[in-house]
């Protein structure tokens, strides 16, 4: 009997154990773990339904209010319909990227999240996929009202909205979702946020515009697209920062 154990444990010792890819299995792990967050996310705000009602409210008002002040069927409101899109959705974002964190502060749920040992990171994506999600359901809720009050038909190449949009908000949730977490400590932070917030964001901000009334106006001024480039630039270099930062930023008291 000895010798067969021995023979077995020297067959054994001469079989190579399975490889187990280390990296696929954390990257798993990775989405798994955006995915519970962005679940967790949604599932609050159907229930609540606060961000997006409070947003599309704000956001209708700023439309309201630019229509009544000019003329929607002037040539000048296709000069000025970018603009007010984007500063709709700019204010309209700030009250709900300001209360992004407030639901982790309560019951210490940021302490919570603190204590894991899971890539912080992926509470950042998961935030920020969020915060994206309930700006794009306003902003596809306020795009008919929006044409409609302006008289607007875009005069070049339309499909460059789904992109020029989309790129100018996740420049605005990125950027607002970094900079709660970074004031979340503050007792101003309703205050503190559009202080740091509005300086960054105005380079995307003014891509943004630009792009957007080259589009509506299709004044072939924008021929290499200049301006789509700039965001998508703008969005890789700051979700990058975020990205590295996001971890000093949640451990600082």
């Amino acid at each position: 009997m000895t010798e067969a154990s021995a023979e077995a444990s020297e067959d054994v010792a001469g079989v190579d154990a399975p490889e187990v890819d280390v990296t696929g299995v954390e990257t798993a792990g990775w989405f798994a773990l955006v995915g519970t967050h962005l679940q967790k996310d949604l599932r609050i705000e159907w229930r609540s339904r606060e961000a997006i009602q409070s947003m599309l409210f704000f956001a209708l008002l700023v439309v309201v209010l630019f229509s009544m002040a000019f003329d929607p069927t002037a040539a000048a409101s296709r000069e000025i319909a970018g603009g007010v899109l984007c500063v709709a959705t700019l204010f309209a974002s700030v009250s709900v990227l300001n209360q992004a964190w407030t639901r982790e502060i309560r019951h210490d749920v940021l302490d919570a999240l603190r204590l894991t040992p899971a890539d912080r990171s992926a509470i950042f994506v998961a935030k920020v996929l969020a915060n994206f999600l309930f700006v794009t359901v306003v902003q596809v809720l306020l795009g008919p009202v929006f044409f409609i009050f302006y008289n607007l038909r875009p005069l070049g190449n339309g499909w460059l909205l789904l992109a020029v949009v989309p790129l100018g908000t996740w420049a605005l949730v990125a950027n607002g979702t970094f900079f709660a977490a970074l004031s979340i400590r503050s007792r101003n932070r309703e205050l503190l946020l559009p202080l740091i917030l509005f300086p960054i964001f105005l380079p995307a901000l003014l891509a943004m515009v630009l792009a957007v009334k080259t589009v509506l106006t299709g004044d072939g001024s924008d021929p290499h697209l200049l301006w789509l480039k700039m965001l998508a630039g703008y969005d890789i270099i700051f979700m990058t920062v975020s990205l590295l930062l996001f971890d000093t930023v949640l451990q600082a008291e």
